[in-house]
C-alpha cells in the first residue's frame, strides 16, 4: 500500500516535489551567504527588518528567503516572527570554527548552473560538457575567464582542509619521516597542520603557480613555519620534481583513470624506494555521506570528466601506476586513507603531458 500524508498526496508525491525544486534550496543557500545573513543575525533572535537593514535588502524578500531557509533548517523563526541561529546557519558564518561558507558557494558558482541541466549529455556519453560550453578545459576556463570562481575554489579547498586537517594529523604515522610533500595541496593548510603537529618534519607544497602564490603564510617567507617549508610551483600532472619521504595527495584524483594513473606514476618517479604514498578521498562505497559523494561525482563527471572513486577502483589504480597498497582505512565520516609505497627507484616511470590544472577537489 502506497504511504499517504493524512489528507494529502502519497508520501513518494511529496518527497518527489522537493527533490525537483531542490536547486530553489541551493540557491536560498547561496543568496544566505552572498547577502552575509548568518553574520548579520547574532546570537539573539533578530527581526527581519533589523536584518535586511544591516544586509542591504528587501524586508518582504527577504522575509521569504528566510522563510524557505527555516523550512529546511537553516536559521529557525520564532513565535514573534524574528529569526535565530541554528547550527546549520552557524556553519555559513565567517567566524566559523568549522565553517563551509565558501564551500556553498563553491558548489553553487554560475558554471554549476550551466552544466547540471546537461547531465543526461554527460551520462549519454561519460564525457564532460565543460568544453563544449566554454570551448576550453574547466580549469583553463576557471583561471583565465573566472578569476573570482577560482578565489573562492582556493578558499573553499583551505576550508575543506580545515574540516580534516586534524583527523588527517591524527591518522598519519609520520614517526621516522624526514620530508613530507602535499601534493596539489592548496593554500597548504593540510601541510602547516602535520608541520606544527611534528616539530622535527620539513614539508614541500606543490601546486599550480596562482595558488602556492598565495599559500597559508605560516608557510611563506617570514612565517612561522617558513624555515621547514618549501613551496613548488607546478603541476602534478606533469612532473613531480619533489623527493620526500612521504607524498600526500588529498581530493585530487578525480579525473579519469588516465589522469588519475599518470599522477600517480609521477609520484612513484619522484620518490626514493620506500616512500609512502598517501591518498586521501572521499570514496562511493562505505561511506556514511553518500548523497554528498555521489552527488560530486556527478559534477565532477559534468566539469571536468573525472569521478569519485570506489575502493577496489582506486586501489587498482594505484598498482597500475605500479604502487603497492598497504591498508585502506577511514579518516572521518567522509574520506578514507589509502597508504601505498614505492618499492623501486623512479617507480613506474613518469608520463608528462595532459590538461593543466590539479584537480576539481571537495571536503
Amino acid at each position: 500500500m502506497t504511504e499517504t500524508a493524512p489528507g494529502g498526496p502519497p508520501r513518494a508525491v511529496m518527497e518527489m516535489r522537493e527533490l525537483m525544486l531542490a536547486a530553489a534550496y541551493a540557491a536560498a543557500v547561496r543568496a544566505a551567504v552572498r547577502l552575509g545573513l548568518a553574520d548579520a543575525v547574532g546570537d539573539t533572535p533578530a527581526a527581519v527588518e533589523d536584518v535586511a537593514r544591516t544586509v542591504g535588502a528587501e524586508p518582504g524578500a527577504l522575509r521569504r528567503l528566510l522563510r524557505a531557509l527555516a523550512a529546511r533548517g537553516v536559521f529557525t523563526e520564532q513565535d514573534d516572527g524574528r529569526y535565530a541561529h541554528t547550527e546549520l546557519s552557524r556553519s555559513l558564518r565567517e567566524d566559523a570554527p568549522r565553517g563551509i561558507k565558501y564551500n556553498v558557494l563553491w558548489s553553487t558558482e554560475p558554471w554549476t548552473w550551466e552544466v547540471w541541466p546537461r547531465l543526461d549529455e554527460a551520462v549519454r556519453t561519460g564525457k564532460s560538457v565543460f568544453l563544449d560550453l566554454h570551448g576550453k578545459d574547466f580549469f583553463d576556463y576557471l583561471h583565465a575567464d573566472a578569476p573570482e570562481s577560482a578565489e573562492v575554489f582556493d578558499r573553499a579547498m583551505t576550508q575543506s582542509s580545515g574540516l580534516s586537517a586534524r583527523a588527517i594529523a591524527d591518522t598519519l604515522d609520520l614517526s621516522g619521516a624526514h620530508t613530507v610533500a602535499d601534493i596539489a595541496g592548496g593554500q597548504g593548510l593540510v601541510l602547516a597542520t602535520l608541520l606544527e603537529r611534528h616539530p622535527t618534519l620539513n614539508g614541500v607544497l606543490l601546486d599550480l603557480p596562482e595558488v602556492v602564490a598565495n599559500a597559508d603564510g605560516r608557510l611563506r617567507d617570514g612565517g612561522a613555519l617558513a624555515a621547514r617549508a618549501r613551496l613548488v610551483p607546478g603541476d602534478c600532472r606533469m612532473e613531480i620534481p619533489v623527493r620526500a619521504d612521504v607524498y600526500i595527495l588529498k581530493n585530487i584524483l578525480e579525473w579519469d583513470d588516465e589522469s588519475t594513473v599518470r599522477t600517480l606514476r609521477n609520484v612513484a618517479a619522484a620518490a626514493p624506494p620506500g616512500a609512502r604514498v598517501i591518498v586521501i578521498e572521499n570514496l562511493v562505497d562505505g561511506s556514511p555521506e553518500m548523497s554528498f559523494t555521489t552527488a560530486m561525482d556527478l559534477l565532477l563527471l559534468l566539469n571536468v570528466g573525472g569521478k569519485k572513486h570506489t575502493r577496489d577502483g582506486l586501489v587498482a589504480l594505484a598498482g597500475e601506476a605500479g604502487l603497492r597498497v598497504l591498508r585502506v582505512e577511514p579518516v572521518n565520516s567522509y574520506l578514507h586513507l589509502i597508504e601505498s609505497i614505492v618499492e623501486t627507484e623512479g617507480g613506474a616511470g613518469t608520463e608528462k603531458g595532459g590538461a593543466r590544472g590539479n584537480g576539481a577537489r571537495d571536503a
